[in-house]
């Protein structure tokens, strides 16, 4: 299926209003007593209309899975290894599955991990890629090679003081600057980004509970934005809607909203951010932070955020709950929607 719209992106540059039928309420959402919930005012651009151009194609059962091999729950992490094999985690005992670029199924592994991973990073160190992932209820972040072995595990922050127990602390995103640096984001637990060096010695923490600037409701997803002079870092604030920038610091640095319904997380390819929405579709952000996008838009908002929706109801072009996205390196774009069954899609570049 040829998604066409996008050969024309500035006809979709315009965000959506607030959508009030969204499910805000759904899906491990902080709400803040007597603080409503604001439209996604339009970010004024400084510059020109963005250039950039797409086309994709929605290719239609890319996922070839074995005959008999159920995906189950898909609530984690995706991405894209420097061989081009696509990762992402499930809830059952293939926490880690491991996908050929043509869908075939390459392996999986981590039965010990089995109902919990959530947020992933790859990273490349000496010559050897390494992942580190977030486990929801075993309240750690775990490094492994890309086979599964574990190398280490890094508990709660309880030198941080935000924290009476591990049961509190519920990581979903994790992040490495080039030195090493560790940003965990807890956004099932208490909304704090904690920052540890690459020793794992804890450092600092920011953002906590609120909806003023550098504050989060469900800080969920956090990626490490090199595309300018210094690194920073970008927090998904899925239940205010917004994507907040960061210095290395944990500095507030800048907003972007864009009709952001509720963003799970962050992607880049060539200079291009893509968003997976767990209101129902991506949307795409240039260089510049200024809106390209929206993409597979759910027309019908009772499928929205909905992790229960069958498959007969699933329709080629039209996402779900989009939870977690990565790209390939020539542009194509792999999506995990939040759904009980197990649902990955694929965006095919064609320009």
């Amino acid at each position: 299926m040829l998604i066409p719209t996008l050969l024309a992106p500035l006809s979709l540059a315009f965000p959506a209003p607030h959508d009030p039928h969204d499910p805000l309420t759904t899906h491990h959402s902080h709400a803040l007593p007597g603080s409503p919930l604001p439209a996604t005012p339009r970010r004024p651009w400084s510059g020109p209309e963005p250039r950039e151009t797409f086309a994709f194609e929605w290719v239609e059962d890319w996922l070839k899975l074995p005959e008999g091999m159920n995906l189950g729950n898909t609530h984690g992490g995706m991405l894209v290894t420097r061989e081009g094999n696509v990762l992402f985690n499930t809830d059952t005992e293939n926490a880690v599955v491991v996908v050929r670029p043509d869908g075939t199924l390459l392996e999986t592994w981590g039965k010990e991990l089995a109902g919990g991973l959530h947020g992933m990073c790859l990273r490349e160190e000496g010559g050897e890629e390494f992942l580190y992932l977030c486990h929801l209820t075993r309240h750690e972040v775990i490094k492994t090679t890309l086979k599964g072995e574990i190398l280490w595990t890094l508990g709660y922050p309880e030198e941080s003081g935000h924290y009476k127990n591990a049961n509190e602390y519920r990581p979903t995103g994790v992040a490495v600057s080039s030195d090493g640096s560790l940003y965990v984001a807890d956004g099932y637990g208490k909304s704090w980004v904690h920052q540890y060096d690459a020793d794992r010695k804890y450092v600092r923490s920011f953002g906590g509970l609120g909806n003023a600037d550098g504050q989060f409701r469900t800080c969920h997803g956090i990626w490490l934005d090199t595309r300018g002079e210094q690194e920073r870092l970008i927090v998904a604030d899925r239940e205010n809607h917004r994507l907040q920038f960061f210095n290395l610091q944990g500095q507030h640095q800048e907003t972007v909203q864009h009709g952001l319904r509720r963003p799970c997380g962050v992607a880049e390819w060539n200079g291009v951010l893509a968003v997976p929405d767990l209101a129902g579709r991506i949307t795409l952000i240039d260089a510049q932070q200024r809106l390209i996008a929206h993409l597979c838009d759910n027309p019908d908002p009772a499928k929205r955020a909905r992790n229960g929706v069958p498959p007969s109801e699933w329709a080629a072009g039209e996402f779900l709950s989009p939870h977690s996205l990565c790209w390939d390196h020539e542009g194509s774009l792999f999506v995990m929607d939040w759904n009980a069954r197990g649902r990955i899609s694929k965006l095919k570049r064609l320009h």
